[in-house]
């Protein structure tokens, strides 16, 4: 079990990459060492917007399937398991599977990890949380979200933590709205998990999503005046606090993926991706048939 003395998570065995029917789309970036992802808009047509929800539907129900899984005994490999078949099952690429030589089909960010963790043996144990971030491709589009799911039963602060980040992230996305700047989230989220002393990870933002995987948009969690896009209606981008019990200095592991707080303080994440409306903003990584506002 990859974890040390104390309890910290460590790297664990990683295995070897899951395939996927040759008949599924694939991203442009998949066999190259860096994706073609700037230059394409933030913006997008109705029709456009489907697609992007259509793919950002099969992330969510995917990442349900995981969910229902999550218990004390389950290794992060399983996980991805469950999530890299359900994707592929339903005619998509799941978008991180070879991203930048990233090499599974979905991120598992167990306790002190903020993101990108890399699903390995390590073993789920009750009181953990894990992070299940999964994208899916479809139809020349990705849909990215994750959730925070606590393994068993929690001590209350760190459930709390995970209620409250959602909650942050929903906060944010309620400013959304055409004309303003998209600092306005970042103040949002900043302002209410201030209320409880939680830091607010500020190198990981949230970001455009649709024809590329990252687009280059940069959406803050912070209170960052120097983030002065202004919103349009038609804009797709995601939203995605992370808070934490602690600090929110960060150490990158060898694997260069893997970030965790650099006190060891536990940390939730949330994340929808969201089109920009004329009244605010309208949720496209749901797991039902209809339109989801906020």
């Amino acid at each position: 079990m990859p974890r040390d003395e104390h309890g910290h998570l460590t790297a664990g065995r990683i295995s070897p990459q899951r395939s996927v029917p040759k008949d599924i789309e694939r991203p442009e970036y998949v066999g190259r060492v860096e994706p073609h992802e700037h230059g394409l808009g933030d913006t997008y047509t109705p029709d456009e917007v489907e697609r992007i929800r259509t793919a950002g539907r099969i992330a969510s129900q995917a990442i349900d399937a995981v969910g229902a899984a999550i218990r004390p005994g389950v290794t992060t490999d399983e996980l991805d398991r469950i999530g890299h078949e359900y994707v592929v099952s339903h005619g998509a690429w799941p978008s991180t599977l070879g991203y930048r030589g990233y090499p599974k089909s979905l991120c598992s960010s167990v306790n002190e990890v903020i993101c990108h963790g890399i699903p390995d043996d390590t073993v789920l144990q009750d009181g953990d949380i894990v992070n299940i971030d999964i994208t899916a491709y479809k139809d020349g589009m990705h849909g990215d979200t994750n959730r925070t799911f606590v393994v068993g039963t929690a001590l209350p602060e760190v459930q709390d933590l995970v209620t409250r980040t959602e909650e942050a992230m929903r906060r944010g996305i309620r400013a959304v709205a055409p004309g303003r700047q998209v600092n306005v989230i970042g103040r949002a989220i900043e302002s209410y998990a201030k209320r409880f002393g939680y830091g607010v990870v500020r190198d990981y933002t949230g970001h455009g999503v649709g024809r590329a995987f990252h687009s280059g948009l940069i959406i803050p969690h912070h209170d960052a005046p120097q983030y002065d896009t202004v919103i349009e209606a038609g804009m797709v981008f995601t939203i995605e606090p992370m808070l934490t019990l602690g600090g929110i200095e960060a150490d990158i592991w060898a694997d260069d993926w893997t970030v965790s707080t650099r006190d060891k303080s536990w940390t939730a994440q949330f994340e929808q991706t969201l089109v920009v409306t004329e009244r605010g903003a309208e949720l496209l990584t749901v797991s039902g048939k209809g339109p989801s506002s906020s």
